[in-house]
């Protein structure tokens, strides 16, 4: 191969490699060795993150056993957690184009790298990262930290929550039993968003099998990211790159292992990203029919009461997969060098307890759905796996908040009431601007038995209950979601797909001409450029 460093002229290529040793490279392996970029996303914010740091040892190791020479870089990584129910979760989803951006701007901007491994963890550097891949297209693979160990069950932690808001335990008690759940140093161990997005890697091609879900801070955490390290330089020997993993059909099987096992809605912004930086359009329209196919085979938190570690003592992604194999496109190319069908027949099937058997009445379609009618024209999220079944046909009158921020005051002074469909709206890409999630708002909404959230504003994976988002075309845009008054009664029928302002067409046109698009005031120059260039979330969400 050539690498790319000797593809420079001469003068230059003398130069750069001069610069490379002057950091610590050696003259023999810039002489002759592939360059390869190890983008790292660790920090000491996010517990996802921390441990990265050892991760990328272990890459290295392999880069280097494998005959390359490993160069690390970072990037940014917000935590979700510690960004919810504040302003500064408008940053979140903005972030995610950062991400992609830097690590374009430090692989083509230097010009030298031959391939990458990508070692990030959390809800949108992993998309990110994935969006890089596709538009730098070197040969890649995607590390992750794994999930930490939860000692206690989901609903133990969430009844600790619950215990907080009503009064009957300390902040330093709901601290303290917290680190009971997220233990220590790796991903939060629920299917959120983080977890999600690291298993469709796996789905994708991008990530060795089974990698996605073994455990934080272990020693097989540690050997995968070796071996990952090792798998690299095959990809550089082979040139295989990443738009020849990522087709049309890798993310198809994306979509069937997101609607196996309910994963974070916020999925169905990132695939529609990725294939924009691929060059073609996987929308929601491709995933609702994946899943209106395709059962959820497992239930894990928030769809049922089990961990993601529970998931990878059962078998992981491969074992859904398997399972699945006849919904599963087995020719595609994966980072092994082999097909997803190659990968798949060396891996065990589901256990028949955390993983149902496509035959098993548990088992059943719908985990992700698009709603759509006169509120969202282009489409409604919700994850119908983690709706409760009586609350799969709703009606209630609406409560209108025109911020998350209107919510929370409307929550801490009582105004809110049983059977209420809480609108808030102006929090999408453009109105927030940056799509806050509402995942506190639905957490302290929990005391209700029957509400509806409803938003064009987005979730994190860890919400349940009917939580209606990513309505299109965001209020900003002028969707009716703009035009709703409090005491307007919206309806939704999960069983039916729809979701309806029952107020005349005549009557939303004629508030349509008289009620003013509100514009939340913007301090941030970052931000306002996002809203300036962000496109709808039906579309991912993309500049």
């Amino acid at each position: 191969m050539i690498r790319a460093i000797d593809k420079l002229e001469p003068f230059q290529r003398a130069i750069s490699k001069a610069h490379l040793a002057a950091a610590g490279i050696s003259i023999d392996a810039l002489l002759e060795k592939p360059l390869i970029a190890i983008a790292n996303s660790w920090n000491e914010v996010c517990p996802g993150h921390e441990s990265q740091l050892k991760l990328a040892e272990e890459v290295r190791k392999g880069i280097l056993e494998a005959g390359g020479e490993p160069v690390e870089f970072n990037t940014i990584a917000m935590c979700d957690g510690i960004a919810q129910g504040h302003k500064g979760m408008r940053y979140c989803l903005p972030h995610r184009e950062l991400v992609a951006d830097s690590i374009e701007a430090m692989v083509a901007g230097e010009g030298v790298f031959d391939g990458v491994v990508f070692i990030g963890s959390c809800d949108k550097i992993i998309p990110g990262m994935l969006m890089a891949a596709a538009r730098i297209n070197l040969p890649s693979i995607i590390v992750t930290a794994g999930p930490c160990y939860a000692e206690i069950k989901p609903n133990d932690s969430k009844e600790l929550r619950q215990r907080f808001l009503r009064g009957e335990i300390t902040e330093r008690e709901v601290i303290e039993g917290t680190l009971h759940y997220y233990t220590g140093s790796g991903i939060c161990p629920f299917l959120g968003t983080a977890n999600t997005m690291g298993c469709l890697c796996e789905a994708l091609g991008m990530m060795l099998p089974g990698g996605s879900l073994i455990p934080a801070m272990t020693s097989l955490r540690r050997f995968t990211a070796r071996d990952s390290g090792k798998a690299v330089m095959e990809l550089v020997n082979k040139d295989i790159r990443p738009r020849d993993i990522m087709t049309r059909n890798a993310l198809h099987n994306a979509a069937v292992l997101l609607s196996a096992f309910g994963g974070s809605l916020n999925a169905c912004l990132h695939l529609p990203s990725v294939a924009h930086e691929l060059g073609f359009e996987y929308g929601w329209d491709e995933i609702a029919e994946v899943s209106s196919k395709v059962p959820v085979i497992t239930h894990i938190v928030p769809n049922g009461n089990l961990t993601v570690i529970d998931l990878y003592k059962a078998g992981g992604v491969p074992a859904i997969l398997k399972e699945l194999k006849e919904h599963v496109c087995c020719d595609e190319l994966t980072v092994t060098g082999k097909t997803m069908g190659e990968n798949l027949s060396e891996m065990s099937g589901p256990d028949g307890e955390v993983i149902y058997p496509l035959t098993d009445p548990r088992a059943k379609t719908e985990g992700i759905q698009v709603l759509k009618g006169n509120l969202a024209p282009e489409g409604a999220l919700v994850k119908s796996s983690a709706v409760p079944e009586e609350l799969h046909k709703f009606s209630g009158p609406a409560k209108v908040f025109n911020s998350e921020d209107e919510c929370f005051e409307a929550l801490y002074g009582g105004k809110i009431d049983e059977g209420d469909a809480v609108v808030i709206r102006f929090e999408g890409p453009k109105g927030g601007p940056g799509m806050r999630e509402m995942h506190r708002v639905t957490e302290m909404l929990k005391k209700f038995k029957r509400i509806a959230v409803i938003t064009d504003g987005r979730f994190s994976g860890a919400t349940g209950g009917l939580s209606i988002g990513y309505l299109s075309p965001e209020a900003a845009q002028g969707g009716a979601l703009a035009f709703v008054k409090t005491g307007d009664v919206i309806s939704a029928d999960l069983s039916q797909g729809t979701i309806t302002l029952e107020v005349p067409e005549v009557e939303i046109e004629r508030r349509r001409s008289e009620m003013s698009i509100i514009e939340h005031e913007e301090p941030s120059a970052f931000m306002r450029r996002y809203a300036c260039t962000v496109s709808s979330p039906r579309e991912g969400a993309v500049l």
